[in-house]
């Protein structure tokens, strides 16, 4: 860590031309419609896309832990955990028969870890990390466009403002000013789609604002599993984003929160009441 991480970020007047500025959101546009329109066709092919969305996802989280010994093996069965977890909760709708299957990864993931001389606690964590979140995605059929605005709107405050950083160990990129741009931004974009809805956007504001706070959180996990393990990225599939964990980090958490509100204390996004 170099003293400049404590410094404040230098904001408008260090801003340097980045094809990030243009391959960020119209990535990220492009997953959001992506999303949504497999959302339109039902709960299975939506099963479908976030099992996908978990192959790549496993194999990264696995390269990220591994410390450079083997870890495609772990990655395997991560992925199978989040595929079949999710798929059997579209097609069977019982949460007991997913949880078994997580729980069966979970399983098999430590013994494959200890008999191979990895990372046993964040080689299984990645059973939970990303299946667990699949699962409550899944369960709500939730677009993260909402979410996903907090990233972009969070990298467009910080550069044009600078300031404060809000956690320079894990993220010396990250300020304050680009944390609360980027979750008022957030808001307004998940107003807009609950307003597309006919819900109640005045109510969605604040709902899309502390969702935001989770969604940083979610992402500032990530900043720590990367700089525990020495990686600036993730990946580099998404061009403008990284990997899919760094495009995902804030939904893994976001959604696992929405779902502990809408299923089990009935909440209502659309509505900002219990259902």
């Amino acid at each position: 860590m170099t003293a400049g991480h404590h410094d404040n970020a230098p904001g408008f007047r260090a801003i340097r031309w980045n094809m990030d500025w243009i391959t960020r959101p119209l990535f990220g546009i492009a997953l959001a419609l992506l999303a949504l329109g497999v959302l339109s066709m039902g709960t299975v092919p939506f099963a479908f896309l976030v099992a996908a969305i978990g192959i790549p996802a496993s194999f990264e989280w696995h390269r990220l832990v591994a410390e450079d010994k083997p870890y495609r093996l772990e990655a395997l069965v991560t992925a199978l955990t989040v595929a079949l977890a999710a798929l059997s909760l579209a097609y069977d709708k019982s949460f007991t028969l997913s949880l078994a299957i997580v729980g069966l990864g979970v399983a098999a993931s430590v013994i494959l870890t200890f008999l191979r001389g990895n990372a046993l606690v964040w080689q299984a964590l990645g059973v939970v990390y990303l299946a667990i979140p699949s699962m409550a995605l899944v369960a709500l059929r939730a677009p993260a466009s909402g979410i996903w605005a907090t990233d972009t709107g969070a990298l467009i405050c910080g550069n044009l403002i600078g300031g404060p950083r809000l956690a320079p160990v894990l993220s010396p990129s990250k300020t304050w000013a680009g944390t609360i741009g980027g979750s008022i931004i957030a808001a307004l974009a998940f107003a807009g789609f609950i307003a597309l809805l006919n819900g109640s956007a005045r109510a969605a504001l604040p709902f899309g604002f502390a969702f935001s706070l989770i969604a940083h959180a979610g992402d500032l996990f990530e900043s720590f599993v990367k700089r525990r393990f020495g990686f600036k990225d993730s990946g580099a599939l998404i061009p403008g984003h990284g990997g899919v964990l760094d495009r995902m980090d804030s939904t893994l958490a976001t959604a696992v929160a929405m779902a502990l509100l809408v299923l089990l204390f009935h909440f209502s996004p659309l509505i900002g009441v219990h259902a």
